[in-house]
């Protein structure tokens, strides 16, 4: 209504509402202006000449402003008023915002046409409305404290470093079990979360994949950690000595091979909660017939030496860790995205599945990872028939942007397909290079005694 009207009739609604500031302070003054405007737009936006002089009818789309005759006693009543003008004036505008209303009368003509705009063919863009950037909203207030990252592990492990880095000079808070990072986050203990979802050797960490099913806990980030083992053992203990390897299942994984061929070490392999925390649990306890797989940091804090070197079976070994919250952020289309979805469906046969990867290729959308994970099965109270031994979750991975159009419409059609579709969060890719030279380097010091 502002852009509609004369630019002189404008300038005196602010100077006459300016003129008049010093009468009452800055409140009154808020609350006049917003009757002024209230005043000046009704006749741009009220009744058109047809209906001057007739008494309206409900639904005739004139305005009947709330704020008249109102007290605006201070700036957020003031604000607050000023959206419900806002919202009021933007119900008059025609529906045929973006193309919709084109959308709508062709696909009643039987034409097949996305939910979302995109691209003509001619590569021209139609008018859609721009994303909000991050930049547009202000940082949440953190009271004057750092940010609290919880990762489950004691201090050395692997996630520890993973949050220093996705998360520099924050406060982190070691858990003892994934569940409790989650929870910690959830209860306000934490503000952020950083889990491991999957190794390049040791494959998913599946226990996480079910945490985010259970959990409201959203993405919004993650970052890839090159892992770097050693063997360690208390000071003075050789390998002949040692009669088992304690770790974290993963990590045993990751070393499997090397730890068969290792010359000396013969031991059963046992898991632990941990990697640092198995270095932990064999200092605390002077087990000389012991040795753990943990980081070179874990051997520095707990007073340990380090029998073996890059034992890892690859020395390309990565982990790649996720940042999880309590809110999503804004997904972007100025930087690559990662969106992470899990659905299900309740008919049996390959042909939903098909139907649904081929909603994210025909626009070429890539995938990155696709993993099945049975789901417990709910019976329901009035239901006399036996629920399925095995029901199926797929969580998908795949690069794009959740504000990217084509994303939309691959959701939405895979939604007609799927009893579950939920979104687990749309984030940026870790584009941070792996630097492989250390990692050979370190690698071929694999079996140096220290």
């Amino acid at each position: 209504a502002f852009e509609a009207a004369p630019s002189t009739s404008f300038s005196f609604l602010v100077s006459h509402s300016t003129s008049n500031s010093n009468r009452g302070g800055r409140a009154n003054w808020c609350g006049r202006l917003v009757m002024a405007v209230v005043n000046f737009v009704k006749p741009h936006i009220g009744q058109s000449p047809k209906l001057q002089g007739r008494t309206p009818r409900r639904g005739s789309g004139v305005v009947r402003s709330s704020l008249q005759g109102a007290v605006v006693g201070n700036r957020a009543e003031w604000l607050t008023s000023c959206a419900v003008l806002s919202s009021k004036v933007a119900a008059l505008a025609p529906h045929s915002t973006n193309g919709h209303l084109a959308l709508a009368v062709a696909a009643s003509n039987g034409a097949v046409l996305d939910l979302v705009p995109v691209k003509t063919v001619d590569g021209s863009a139609r008018s859609l409305p721009a994303p909000l950037r991050i930049a547009d909203l202000s940082p949440a207030p953190m009271h004057g404290s750092e940010l609290r990252v919880a990762y489950q592990g004691v201090p050395g492990a692997y996630s520890e470093k993973a949050s220093a880095k996705a998360y520099p000079g924050s406060d982190a808070i070691p858990c003892d079990q994934f569940e409790v990072a989650f929870q910690a986050v959830e209860n306000w203990v934490a503000d952020r979360a950083v889990l491991p979802v999957e190794n390049s050797l040791g494959g998913s960490i599946h226990r996480n994949y079910d945490l985010l099913l259970r959990h409201r806990l959203h993405i919004v980030g993650e970052v890839q950690l090159p892992v770097h083992h050693c063997l360690l053992a208390l000071p003075g203990v050789r390998r002949e000595d040692i009669t088992r390897v304690i770790s974290h299942p993963q990590a045993l994984a990751q070393c499997e091979h090397t730890l068969t061929r290792m010359p000396g070490l013969n031991a059963a392999r046992e898991a632990f909660d941990d990697t640092a925390g198995a270095a932990e649990y064999v200092a605390a306890n002077g087990l000389r017939d012991t040795a753990a797989i943990a980081s070179s940091r874990a051997a520095e804090l707990y007073g340990m030496e380090v029998l073996a070197d890059g034992i890892q079976d690859d020395s390309g070994n990565v982990t790649r860790f996720v940042m999880l919250a309590r809110e999503p952020i804004v997904p972007r289309m100025d930087r690559p995205f990662k969106t992470s979805i899990v659905f299900a469906h309740d008919k049996e046969g390959t042909s939903v599945l098909f139907k649904v990867l081929s909603a994210f290729a025909f626009r070429d959308i890539s995938l990155t990872k696709i993993e099945s994970r049975p789901h417990r099965p709910i019976r329901l109270a009035d239901s006399s028939t036996a629920p399925k031994q095995f029901e199926y979750m797929f969580y998908v991975d795949f690069q794009a942007s959740l504000a990217d159009p084509r994303v939309q419409n691959a959701l939405a059609e895979v939604q007609e397909f799927t009893s579950f579709l939920r979104v687990l969060g749309s984030y940026p890719m870790d584009m941070t290079p792996m630097a492989a030279g250390v990692a050979s380097s370190e690698s071929s010091s694999a079996y140096s005694s220290s």
